[in-house]
Formats: C-alpha cells, sequence, structure tokens
C-alpha cells in the first residue's frame, strides 16, 4: 500500500482527532485528547511532529498556529493496519480471523445481519 505510512497506537489517537475535526490546532487535539488520554500537551505535540515526519499530516501557518489537517485517508490506513494484523496474528488466514471474532464477540442482531449479508454479497 504505498504512501500509507505506519502509524502507531498513539499516533492512531491523535489521527482520530484529527480525521473527525480539521484543520484543527495542536491546542485543540490537546483538548481532546485530555479526556481521554493522559498525556502532556509536550506528548501530542511530540506525536503531531512524528505524523508529519510521516507524511501522514501537514500543516499551514495561520499566524502564530499551525493548523492540522490529514495527507491519508483513515479508510487506506484502517485497510493497511487490517491487513498487517492478518498477517501478523492469523498467517494471512482471514476465514480464521474471521471465524475467531466471530465466536468470542458479543454480536448484536443488525451487527449479524450486516455479516449474512456481506457474506451473501461475497459468495455470488
Amino acid at each position: 500500500m504505498p504512501n500509507v505510512p505506519s502509524i502507531s497506537d498513539a499516533e492512531w489517537e491523535v489521527m482520530t482527532v484529527i480525521w473527525a475535526t480539521n484543520p484543527i490546532t495542536a491546542g485543540e487535539v490537546v483538548e481532546k485528547l485530555a479526556g481521554r488520554k493522559d498525556w502532556s500537551p509536550r506528548t501530542i505535540k511530540t506525536l503531531l511532529n512524528r505524523l508529519v515526519s510521516k507524511r501522514a499530516l501537514a500543516f499551514d501557518v495561520e499566524g502564530k498556529r499551525y493548523l492540522y489537517h490529514p495527507k491519508i485517508d483513515r479508510e487506506a490506513c484502517v485497510r493497511k493496519a487490517s491487513r498487517s494484523f492478518l498477517g501478523r496474528v492469523f498467517a494471512g488466514d482471514a476465514a480464521e480471523m474471521l471465524l475467531r471474532f466471530v465466536d468470542e464477540l458479543d454480536l448484536s442482531r443488525e451487527e449479524v445481519a450486516q455479516l449474512k449479508k456481506l457474506l451473501e454479497k461475497k459468495g455470488k
């Protein structure tokens, strides 16, 4: 998957905020993560800088503020992370992964219906 960098768990937290609200300042990212993470503003700014270095984020300078916006699509990152997980944990066996998740998770009727619909579509 070209141009999609590997994103650490901590970087995912930051990217999730930015995908939901952009452009966004570093201070706003700090504010949004304050209730979820016990990170200092410095830690969050370090994560922002890492994501800029990885070319996952870009920024525009507006006066003294940096406005961050994603350069990568969330869906592309999810695809890359999913494939990586599948390869590492299940040796690429998608059926085993799906069976394990379906067996272990408490799925709602709606989620079961969605899975059935997807499997029927794939079976055609």
